[in-house]
């Protein structure tokens, strides 16, 4: 198979058979780095879900169950991370919203408040993202500090890094949706500038930005940030190789804006208990869905994405247990093979019985060039997937590692394999 026309970082951190083996991953506890940051010499404001900004907020990343084994707590949040690690930070600009002052905040997730950064008027953060007037409403920002998981995935963290975000989009997408707000992400922008500006080091990067509002015609100056630095991880080993895919994925190249939105018509009440409810389900009972159901997933997962890079990504799935369906590899409305494939499904997934005890696991792919828009977009369909599942009565598992050119030889493409993905009963 020739690759060579992907992201050479892609290639370098495949997994296979051999390295698996041959390169376990082996864990410094002493070093683990914590998962929350708080800029603790700035003013807080507590959420208040029953203020509907407030409850926006919060459904998009907020703290929702603590799971306790002896000697450690775990918190989680709306939004799944892969081992738990939630590498990604929320900044955002408030303009014109009831109940929040106008600002420049840092979502303080482990203390469920708002940290205001910087007080606004006519200046703001529109400038440094290429909007020359006030923006009404909420310009978001979606960093990573890598090392919470690079910590255990070694070179491969910049994928979970984007994957994670993505799923932040998605999270994102779902509380607009309860919450009557369209956006639209912007990847094209100076993230360097603005990470210099956000005062971070090279333990932290900006990775996406999305508007939640109206542009006025109301002019805007450039805002003049002195945020004090604060530590993030409280370790922190530098990575070389996910640094350089960074700088090396930043510049946007030939991009195609998506202006259509989603629409969605799930019962709000149910749909919200489903954001809150969310799990990565750990076993399935090998119990089919239904055909219909499966489609209506379907459906979900190609509803338009609103971007200013918006890639092409395929999407596979081995149908394992569809009532009415044969098995085999589908894609789009066709069959590319049929047979079972139920035990392959489960070898390609690192040999994780989700892939083969699922209904049906999914493979996200892509062939563009964007790197760090193609797969926070793959995160945002995987976030889709793991809601409409879930709202059906379904449970999802997001699966990360695989084995990359073994899972192109079974799809039959030379492709970069972003998220595997499996749903069932």
């Amino acid at each position: 198979m020739d690759f060579s026309e992907f992201f050479k970082y892609h290639q370098d951190t495949k997994h296979s058979y051999f390295s698996v083996r041959n390169y376990p991953n082996r864990l410094s506890w002493e070093n683990q780095p914590k998962v929350f940051k708080t800029y603790e010499m700035y003013e807080k404001y507590e959420l208040n879900i029953d203020i509907l900004n407030h409850s926006f907020l919060y459904y998009i990343a907020g703290l929702n169950a603590k799971k306790t084994y002896p000697g450690v707590e775990y918190y989680l949040r709306m939004n799944p991370s892969a081992g738990a690690l939630y590498p990604n930070e929320i900044y955002f600009q408030s303009r014109n919203n009831e109940n929040i002052k106008d600002g420049i905040y840092h979502f303080d997730i482990v203390n469920m408040s708002i940290t205001l950064l910087c007080l606004i008027e006519n200046n703001g953060i529109e400038k440094d993202i290429g909007i020359d007037s006030q923006v009404d409403g909420f310009i978001f920002f979606i960093s990573s500090l890598y090392y919470r998981s690079s910590w255990k995935y070694k070179n491969r963290a910049f994928r979970y890094c984007l994957l994670d975000g993505g799923h932040i989009l998605g999270s994102l997408e779902a509380s607009c949706y309860l919450h009557d707000k369209s956006y639209t992400i912007l990847y094209d922008f100076d993230k360097k500038f603005l990470n210099k500006k956000f005062g971070f080091n090279n333990e932290e990067f900006f990775q996406s930005c999305i508007i939640v509002g109206d542009i006025t015609s109301k002019e805007v100056t450039t805002v003049d940030l002195n945020i004090k630095y604060v530590d993030g991880t409280y370790f922190f080993e530098e990575n070389e190789v996910i640094q350089n895919a960074y700088k090396d994925s930043l510049k946007i190249i030939e991009a195609k804006k998506e202006k259509s939105k989603p629409s969605f018509y799930y019962d709000k009440d149910r749909f919200k208990n489903t954001i809150f409810k969310r799990r990565s389900i750990r076993d399935f009972s090998k119990q089919p869905i239904k055909k219909e159901e499966f489609f209506k997933i379907l459906n979900i997962l190609n509803e338009p994405i609103p971007s200013d890079c918006d890639e092409k990504l395929d999407i596979y799935c081995v149908i394992n247990r569809v009532k009415g369906m044969p098995l085999g590899l589908f894609k789009s409305i066709d069959y590319i093979k049929k047979g079972d494939f139920i035990n392959q499904a489960g070898y390609l997934c690192l040999e994780q019985d989700l892939g083969k005890d699922s209904a049906v696991t999914f493979f996200i792919t892509s062939k563009a060039k964007n790197y760090q828009a193609l797969y926070q977009k793959a995160g945002l369909i995987g976030h889709r997937l793991y809601l409409a599942a879930n709202y059906l009565g379904y449970g999802c598992s997001g699966i990360g590692a695989y084995y990359d050119d073994e899972v192109c030889t079974f799809l039959e493409d030379n492709t970069m394999v972003l998220y595997a993905l499996a749903i069932g009963n």
